[in-house]
């Protein structure tokens, strides 16, 4: 035991000098001395603590601060708070310990990270939203809480192996959920990257190891084009006196995955697997000219598409992201994207928030990231909605494509790509947004709901009798719109509610109905609502008007007999949709450890069939809903309810059937429907519900509705269909 705690102590020292020498800041006697407590402090909370896969816990802490000190570059302040940042939640250290040993602003950030997670219990509540928003509102506090906690968190799905399968989903889906969008929004695109095909790895593992190892295969081959495509570049770049580097960029295995999913395509087909990068060394004065430079260098040799021209230098992203992607016809006639980039925006490309402040000099004017930051105070301190309508508003921008436009001045504003006139009026001020009546784009009226394209001028007309409708939300994307247009019906529906509940008890008095909590039940019931001040909001609505209320005093005194009625007819009505098609003494569908049968629904969402990898939600009303593990909502479920996730699977799937929706699509020619019913009529087990094509200018789409056994035979059936002449497409709905 002695000599396994002397190897233990050795390689926490190697750790340690490691962490010393991978930061690429040059760190003042004073950094080191602060970084050396945090360590010895670090060393002694943890001294008793061991992680699930049985090593010491403080490897996790120093393995934080080095991803915190290599991969984002942040100062020796944050990387002695990353060494610390679990002490004062797991140890006997307290926050006035930390303060006293290391000042307020490493207390600061440590109280930001412990605050994170520490949550009281509440079954109202996601807990793991509840969780999020807290996170998201240390943004107002230290950005830098939100880095080490994306740096915690990429360790924590660097080392799950020792977990169970359903924590590593659980884990896998909030990273997906909101850490890795938070790292793309900061910039941390090397992160963000990481992140999602380590969640890739523990969501759909035989998807990622083949796509895993096509990459590999293809490493080589790729490595050859690089190398020929930079062939015909150095002359001409080596001629200029450039300094410069051309290396590949791979697309990550994520991305690969979801081109495929979007497009219904194979790994074959997708093309820009990787990209060319040229980084070239300047002054910064001098970045433009140079980048523009290479850019008609690299257009001189190869044939540019003009549509697919990027320009992030001339209007850098908000996140400081700033490169010129180009793609050309490289050599094999192959199209391949080119980015041009300085190495100032090379790094801060790469390490997002942390390099852009590191380069940033004192006179700049705010970057786009402190706009973003200083934006999201209002939505970040409003105290309406509950946590899930809280973090989707949140996440709804953080991937978002950008578009720049102008006000009628000639301002340049940026917006999520998307956004309609009336993003862009509450993005100039809330009062604007609310008092909007209209909208002229490039001079013309158009309608509020009109998207806007990156170099339009927007000028926003108002009126004082103009208000917020239910409607307007149809329309806006952008968080700040949703929260002030919903917060504003939130107060239109109080008041409405208020006049009508004084309605209400008014004519109930005159009517000789008792006013106390059961009434208040019958009338939920009776008008089915979910609370009484819905039916308060109705009567000030006027659509529960005077005869319904005095149809509801009539039948108020046999109003148990009415309650026992309406459960009857509840629990008669069929749990299991479609419930012949669904039950079979040969094929089950079984859930939790104890593969127990339970009433089910199969969510509409994703209509899964027998043989798909599927999971169990229970609902709040409507008992278990089962979608699959690749729905556009399981992400969302996994991350927010996980407490209400029940495993699931299906049990002999060879005696049913199940409806399912293809959609075909390709180039028209004579006879394509009759030989499309002629392969599906042909194939044991499948037929046909229903069944509509359409033609436009030479190309069609078709979609489908089958009743299949189960996923083995739609896959066959899918094979088939593709190798009808005409046919390019076939993906399932």
């Amino acid at each position: 035991m002695l000599i396994d705690e002397q190897v233990e102590n050795r390689e926490i020292a190697k750790q340690y000098k490691e962490l010393l020498r991978i930061s690429y800041l040059q760190l003042t006697a004073d950094d080191k001395k602060l970084i050396r407590l945090a360590f010895n402090t670090a060393v002694d909370a943890h001294k008793d603590q061991r992680r699930k896969s049985g090593e010491a816990y403080i490897f996790h802490p120093i393995a934080v601060a080095k991803i915190v000190a290599s991969e984002i570059g942040l100062d020796a302040t944050s990387i002695a708070a990353a060494l610390l940042h679990d002490t004062v939640e797991d140890t006997s250290y307290t926050l006035n310990d930390i303060e006293r040993l290391f000042g307020s602003t490493v207390a600061k950030i440590v109280h930001g990270l412990t605050k994170i997670s520490h949550l009281k219990k509440d079954t109202d509540i996601s807990l793991q939203a509840e969780n999020f928003r807290k996170m998201l509102l240390t943004l107002n506090d230290d950005i830098r809480v939100i880095i080490i906690k994306i740096a915690d968190r990429l360790h924590n799905m660097q080392t799950m192996d020792a977990m169970p399968d359903y924590k590593q989903i659980k884990i896998a889906s909030e990273t997906l959920y909101i850490y890795a969008p938070l790292a793309h929004r900061i910039g941390m695109y090397n992160i963000k990257t990481e992140l999602e095909d380590l969640s890739l790895k523990y969501t759909e593992p035989e998807r990622f190891q083949s796509i895993k190892s096509k990459v590999e295969e293809s490493q080589e081959e790729q490595q050859e084009y690089i190398h020929s495509f930079s062939e015909f570049l150095q002359k001409s770049l080596d001629r200029e006196k450039i300094k410069y580097s051309i290396q590949g960029r791979n697309k990550s295995i994520f991305s690969i995955h979801r081109k495929m999913l979007k497009q219904s395509i194979g790994y074959d087909q997708v093309f820009d697997k990787f990209a060319i990068r040229v980084v070239y060394r300047s002054k910064p004065k001098d970045e433009k000219f140079l980048a523009w430079k290479i850019y008609s260098i690299v257009t001189d040799h190869f044939v540019p598409n003009p549509t697919r021209l990027r320009d992030w230098i001339s209007q850098p992203k908000s996140n400081g992201y700033e490169s010129l992607h180009i793609t050309v016809m490289g050599p094999q006639k192959k199209w391949v994207e080119v980015q041009i980039r300085s190495e100032r925006m090379h790094e801060i490309a790469e390490k997002g928030y942390a390099a852009h402040y590191r380069y940033k000099q004192g006179n700049e004017k705010d970057s786009g990231i402190d706009v973003w930051l200083n934006r999201l105070q209002e939505v970040l301190e409003s105290k309406d909605g509950n946590a899930i309508d809280f973090v989707e508003n949140f996440k709804l921008n953080l991937y978002a494509d950008e578009i720049f436009v102008f006000t009628p001045q000639g301002e340049l504003k940026s917006l999520p790509q998307g956004s309609s006139a009336l993003d862009f009026a509450y993005s100039i001020h809330t009062e604007v947004g609310s008092k909007t009546r209209g909208a002229r784009v490039n001079g013309k009226l158009v309608p509020l709901s009109r998207i806007l394209k990156s170099g339009d001028s927007v000028e926003i007309i108002t009126s004082a009798q103009s208000k917020p409708t239910a409607n307007w939300l149809d329309f806006v994307i952008t968080s700040r719109a949703r929260n002030k247009i919903k917060a504003s019906l939130k107060e239109e529906k109080k008041k409405i509610a208020d006049e009508g509940k004084e309605v209400l008890l008014r004519k109930l008095r005159h009517l000789k109905v008792a006013q106390n909590e059961r009434t208040n039940k019958q009338l939920v019931y009776y008008f089915n609502v979910n609370s009484i001040r819905d039916v308060y909001y109705r009567v000030g609505l006027g659509t529960i008007d005077n005869k319904k209320i005095k149809d509801f005093a009539t039948s108020y005194n046999n109003s148990f007999i009415n309650f026992f009625k309406r459960r009857l007819q509840q629990y008669s009505s069929p749990v299991v949709k479609d419930v012949d098609e669904f039950v079979s003494r040969y094929d089950k569908l079984v859930f939790g450890k104890e593969r127990e049968e339970l009433p089910y629904q199969l969510a509409p969402c994703c209509n899964p069939i027998a043989g798909d990898k599927v999971f169990g939600f229970v609902t709040v009303n409507e008992g278990v809903k089962v979608h699959q593990h690749n729905c556009s909502n399981a992400v969302s479920l996994q991350s927010n309810y996980a407490y209400r996730i029940v495993p699931a699977w299906w049990i002999d799937s060879s005696e049913q059937e199940f409806t399912a929706e293809l959609i075909l699509s390709g180039i028209d020619k004579k006879g394509l429907v009759n030989e499309v019913t002629r392969v599906i009529s042909n194939s044991l087990h499948v037929d046909i519900k229903k069944i509509n094509f359409f033609t436009d200018e030479e190309l069609f789409q078709g979609k489908i509705t089958l009743r299949v056994v189960n996923k083995a035979m739609l896959k066959k059936l899918k094979d088939k269909l593709l190798k009808i002449p005409g046919i390019e497409k076939v993906s399932r709905q």
